[in-house]
């Protein structure tokens, strides 16, 4: 398999990226989920650690994602109707913005609450912004509502190459999954 995509399909990179991303997300929304119900002490501490940390890996891959999708080329869309490629390109746009939105309100909303994002306990991030109690409520409202923004628009992507696969009956779903580029 390629590593780069071209115009009929993906390749490996394309496709890791995606995977990781989506894994990483899923693992990252069920801790942020779980440590909200843990009482306030070490254990939603240490959960809270590995929730920064895998917010700034995805941040990171984002980062890497959108520099990697502005280098080759995109493959081109399979679907015949105008309006669905532009909700699509859309769509995807929206998901990258918060891939971006997210961990960063995530790290400016510790920085606002003082506590420093560690990142593994290898490196300490630097604070974004000063210490200030009203913006950290303000960034925790903007920090949850980005992640039911996340949810909708990953169930949408999901619904939308599910209706690619089983109505449209293309290959828009199977290019993505790992393996071989498909030619269609």
């Amino acid at each position: 398999m390629a590593i780069k995509s071209h115009k009929n399909g993906f390749g490996f990179a394309t496709k890791s990226l995606h995977w990781i991303m989506a894994l990483l997300m899923l693992v990252v929304f069920t801790i942020g989920w779980y440590m909200d119900f843990l009482p306030l002490g070490m254990a939603k501490l240490e959960w809270m650690s590995r929730h920064k940390s895998l917010g700034v890996t995805i941040l990171s891959l984002a980062i890497l994602r959108i520099v990697w999708r502005l280098c080759e080329p995109t493959p081109r869309s399979l679907s015949p109707h105008k309006l669905e490629r532009v909700v699509a390109k859309l769509g995807h746009l929206a998901l990258y913005g918060v891939m971006i939105a997210m961990p960063l309100s995530g790290w400016m909303m510790s920085s606002a609450a003082n506590f420093p994002v560690s990142v593994f306990g290898l490196f300490t991030l630097p604070n974004l912004v000063a210490p200030d109690k009203e913006l950290f409520e303000t960034l925790k409202t903007v920090h949850w509502l980005l992640s039911w923004a996340i949810v909708v628009l990953v169930v949408g992507h999901i619904g939308a190459a599910l209706k690619h696969h089983f109505i449209d009956r293309d290959a828009t779903l199977r290019r993505m999954l790992p393996g071989k580029i498909e030619d269609n």
